[in-house]
């Protein structure tokens, strides 16, 4: 639990700084070329089978641990007072990791199934190379054979598959949005408990350790990632 956690965490760093450029008023350019990299750079793929796999073995084995819980103590405390013995999120990582884990399973089929064997939109960029002018044109599915990116005449030319256009049309639907940010609040209370239960887990929760972990848990982890991603719907809704 704790490697694949940490391990996770991690890949979310990577994702959030990829997804940023969402917000880039290019047309979209600089965000299909990072989905392109995404997916057919080897070394980024096969870190990404690890990131499926660790996915799956991190629900499965918070499964077990719950019922080998349950197994040991079949019947709980007589009296037993939660809120001052645990906080809400460390007695509730169940509930929210389900609604993570079905957040995830959301976020794939929109944007990862779709990419890979959806029909998608195509764009072709134009940038002028002298003057760094970019003219975008949408082009038909017969247009389109596969990613390409070259110089020619003076201009760099980016041919790729618009999945900024397929995000930009998902997060028009207010109640996807909603469920996103909602995803996105469990998810800070998730990792706020979770990062430093991890360190704790593999040994390192000396005291010289200690204040630097919960920082990094609650206000990387915990505020500032979570914040990140749930503002990219909203931005692109309410713009």
């Amino acid at each position: 639990m704790s490697l694949t956690g940490l391990f996770l965490c991690l890949f979310l760093i990577i994702h959030l700084v990829g997804n940023l450029q969402l917000f880039k008023d290019d047309g979209g350019q600089a965000f299909n070329e990072y989905a392109y990299t995404m997916t057919h750079f080897a070394p980024i793929k096969i870190v990404s089978y690890v990131l499926y796999l660790s996915i799956i073995v991190h629900a499965l084995y918070a499964l077990v641990i719950t019922l080998q819980n349950k197994k040991s103590r079949p019947i709980g405390y007589h009296s037993y007072n939660g809120n001052a013995n645990s906080k809400w999120n460390s007695r509730n990582m169940g509930i929210l990791g389900t609604i993570i884990l079905i957040f995830i399973v959301t976020h794939m089929s929109n944007f990862w199934y779709t990419y890979h064997w959806g029909e998608l939109p195509h764009v072709e960029y134009r940038t002028d190379i002298k003057t760094g002018e970019t003219v975008t044109k949408a082009l038909s599915a017969e247009e389109f054979s596969q990613y390409a990116s070259y110089a020619e005449d003076g201009e760099q030319i980016v041919i790729a598959k618009d999945l900024y256009k397929v995000v930009y049309y998902a997060f028009e639907t207010w109640w996807l949005v909603a469920f996103y940010v909602l995803a996105m609040v469990a998810l800070g209370f998730h990792l706020a408990h979770g990062f430093r239960s991890a360190f704790q887990t593999l040994g390192f929760d000396h005291n010289r350790y200690v204040r630097a972990i919960k920082f990094l848990g609650i206000w990387i982890f915990g505020i500032l990632i979570p914040l990140g991603f749930a503002s990219m719907p909203l931005y692109i809704f309410f713009q």
